[in-house]
């Protein structure tokens, strides 16, 4: 049989795997293709780490690390699902979690000192984090609205918020002292090897990262964060955000940039709280409470301070939020402010939302405001102020009319600020960071930066191949779709200079004529894009894998009201595919919903989207007519899952996640047995289609009296398979026919 590679994950989109697969695997079956699982979630990634250091039942295999090959080969067939990119505090939640379930893993160090310490620190750090997107990303990204999707969305228009022209909403962004201020870059020529270097101010050298090979033509930049210089930008910004009366809010991505972003967070609560690290810096240090790990880590382990200690800080905190500037809320219910966890507030979904939102983020008074966005890097912040201006010139964009914007992202093999975090450093003290090349032709320092104590050093390495990869794809893209294709490179970055001018020789050895690509600064591609969404055309965005993330959540969310519902295909270099699902930035969310009433609103639209283009590339890889006949009709059963209404709805009493698994069952089935390009397939499916339809009123009223109830699944990180299933497989007669299909 032919194989495709399901992802098991994270939260929602796991949950909701355990509702789909079983349907998925038993019609996939009858194509011939075999559906095998690969669990990639944070629990299995943690145990897979300390493999060696437990029993033989307890222990992991290393799915990541075996789906990171398979990507590098021809047979590669992918479908990924969204994960935890685990923050330090989801990362501990998880450890904990897993050793009270029996799982003998040891504490995560925060400050370690020994060899051994040092040894469990890198374990848990080569997890948290981008972890898994770099190790299956052998390919750049083709990410776009389905024509079915955008088609809706265009006949069913999602709430879009008001703008006033009057709104004090604006991004606030570092001028100086930050990572695109100082950029560094150069081409590689030949094969050679770096190192990095810091050389302190007393001659005293330590190497940071030996041994980082690159190949000809490649491009590697370094580049430096001062801290100096963002704790005066982020006092500046809260005193901004108290005079002009808006809500403060920092805006980061303490996930993907494990190592960077964690620390700016806790500069900004520093920053925010001044007096309290003032007076008690040194007693929270000594309790392992740090800033970076958010306010919530610190206002939860006051307990193990002594008790005056502890009521200081709390009374401190309290004056503070108090005197304002007031910070916007993640969940003001629950009185959890934008400065409580470092992964709450992803940068890349929530600048989009607070744009959905008129351009206001939620207040302690649970009603929303305008915003001040503090967004300390400015590689990418002024995007989101040309997004700002323009919906304060124009008004909100309209779901109804607007154009969509696909991109194609550069990330293959770890491309650009992705893949930086193993060459990302603190300086240890005062001195000069320097990538020095270790072919011994010469001694002079290729980059050189000079730091403080604490400042942030970031070397970022893109590869020759993926650059040319990627132009090619843009290039064919642009002609499938007869639409203009924009390349966001900044003229004033060192890297983007070096990639445009990649871009323009490899554009010369591709058939580019009757195509309109040009070649933008960000600013001005955003400006030129806004003006052609706004007139109802499409306009493909080109860009790095920063970019690409932020831009497919941004018009996503206002053309479609959710960045869950594209299709996102990454053409594996090797000639493989990995299809991948959407975001989950809402999965917590979800699960608690889950939990607390028994409804699960995660929207599936992305694997199934996603399965159908896994489908087509089987077919086409292995000649399995019947795969493509099933893929073809997944597609139309979606599109009348979604004109039929039977997607999630927000509220209990209405079709959760496995109600709308139950519909695409349904509808798969009915368009598999009325089609003719396979008999066979028309034949195995009539009285599936049938059953399916005879027991829609009691599958549907089973599915509905499980709701309202706490549900049990044993575990947030690492659920108890027996309980998931049950609970999201609560209808006894769907199950039947499921099961039974597979026997067929």
């Amino acid at each position: 049989m032919s194989a495709i590679m399901y992802t098991i994950t994270d939260e929602a989109p796991m949950l909701a795997t355990a509702s789909l697969l079983p349907i998925v695997r038993g019609f996939a079956s009858k194509a011939g293709v075999d559906i095998e699982t690969r669990d990639i979630s944070l629990a299995a990634r943690i145990l897979a780490a300390f493999a060696d250091r437990l029993p033989e039942d307890q222990r992991e295999r290393d799915a990541l690390a075996e789906l990171g090959a398979l990507a590098r080969t021809a047979e590669a067939n992918i479908i990924k699902l969204p994960n935890i990119s685990a923050s330090v505090p989801q990362l501990k939640a998880a450890i904990a979690e897993l050793q009270a379930r029996g799982y003998d893993l040891p504490d995560y160090p925060d400050s370690p000192e020994t060899d051994a310490e040092l040894d469990i620190r890198a374990r848990y750090d080569a997890v948290k984090g981008s972890a898994v997107n770099p190790v299956l990303r052998e390919g750049n990204s083709d990410r776009r609205a389905p024509r079915a999707v955008k088609n809706f969305a265009k006949a069913h228009t999602h709430r879009m918020g008001e703008w006033s022209t009057d709104s004090r909403t604006e991004v606030a962004t570092m001028s100086e002292g930050d990572f695109r201020s100082s950029e560094q870059s150069f081409v590689v020529h030949g094969e050679k090897t770096f190192q990095i270097v810091h050389v302190a101010t007393d001659g005293t050298e330590t190497i940071l990262k030996d041994a980082v090979a690159a190949e000809d033509g490649d491009i590697i930049d370094a580049s430096v964060m001062s801290i100096g210089a963002l704790e005066q930008f982020l006092t500046a910004q809260i005193e901004n955000a108290r005079e002009r009366d808006v809500l403060f809010s920092l805006h980061l991505k303490a996930t993907m940039m494990k190592v960077s972003d964690p620390v700016i967070f806790g500069h900004a609560v520093r920053a925010f709280f001044p007096e309290v690290f003032t007076r008690f810096g040194a007693e929270l240090e000594d309790a392992g409470l740090s800033a970076n790990n958010g306010l919530g880590a610190i206002l939860s382990g006051l307990d193990t301070l002594d008790a005056e200690t502890a009521e200081a800080i709390r009374t401190l905190v309290s004056a503070r939020l108090a005197e304002g500037p007031e910070l916007a809320m993640v969940d003001s219910d629950r009185g959890i402010t934008n400065l409580h966890v470092p992964s709450d507030v992803i940068v890349d979904a929530s600048m989009p939302a607070m744009i959905r939102t008129g351009g206001k983020m939620w207040g302690s008074d649970g009603a929303p405001h305008d915003t001040l966005a503090v967004i300390p890097d400015s590689s990418y912040a002024p995007i989101y102020q040309v997004v700002i201006d323009d919906c304060r010139r124009h008004g909100a964009f309209d779901p109804a009319r607007m154009g969509t914007v696909p991109n194609v992202g550069l990330m293959a093999q770890k491309a650009e600020e992705y893949g930086s975090h193993d060459k990302t450093f603190i300086a240890p003290a005062d001195g000069r960071i320097e990538i020095r090349s270790t072919c011994g032709c010469h001694d002079a320092a290729l980059t050189s930066h000079t730091v403080q104590a604490g400042d942030i050093f970031r070397a970022c390495h893109t590869k020759d191949a993926p650059v040319r990869d990627w132009v090619a794809l843009a290039v064919r893209r642009a002609r499938l779709s007869d639409t203009p294709a924009f390349f966001w490179l900044d003229p004033e970055r060192a890297h983007d200079r070096e990639v445009a001018a990649k871009v323009e020789r490899y554009l010369g050895e591709e058939n580019t004529d009757g195509l309109d690509i040009r070649v933008l600064s960000p600013v001005e591609a955003m400006k030129e894009t806004l003006e052609r969404t706004r007139a109802g055309l499409d306009t493909i965005s080109v860009t790095g894998n920063v970019l690409r993330d932020y831009l497919t959540d941004l018009f996503p969310i206002m053309e479609l009201g959710t960045s869950a519902k594209m299709l996102s295909v990454v053409p594996l270099m090797a000639g493989g595919g990995l299809f991948e699902t959407g975001a989950g930035g809402s999965a917590p969310k979800h699960v608690q919903q889950l939990m607390r009433e028994n409804y699960l609103r995660w929207d599936s639209l992305g694997e199934f989207l996603a399965l159908a283009e896994s489908l087509r590339h089987l077919a086409r890889h292995d000649g399995n007519r019947e795969a493509e006949v099933l893929a073809n009709a997944l597609d139309r059963a979606t599109e009348t899952l979604l004109n039929e209404g039977k997607s999630p709805e927000r509220r209990l009493g209405g079709i959760d996640n496995r109600g709308s698994h139950f519909f695409l069952a349904l509808y798969w089935a009915r368009e598999l047995a009325s089609q003719t390009d396979s008999p066979v397939l028309a034949e195995t499916f009539a009285p599936v289609a049938h059953d399916l339809s005879e027991a829609k009123e009691q599958i549907e009223r089973e599915l509905l009296e499980v709701q309202g109830s706490p549900a049990e699944i044993g575990g947030y990180y690492r659920p108890e398979p027996t309980a998931t299933a049950a609970v999201m497989r609560p209808s006894a007669t769907l199950n039947a026919i499921i099961d039974q299909l597979a026997a067929r």
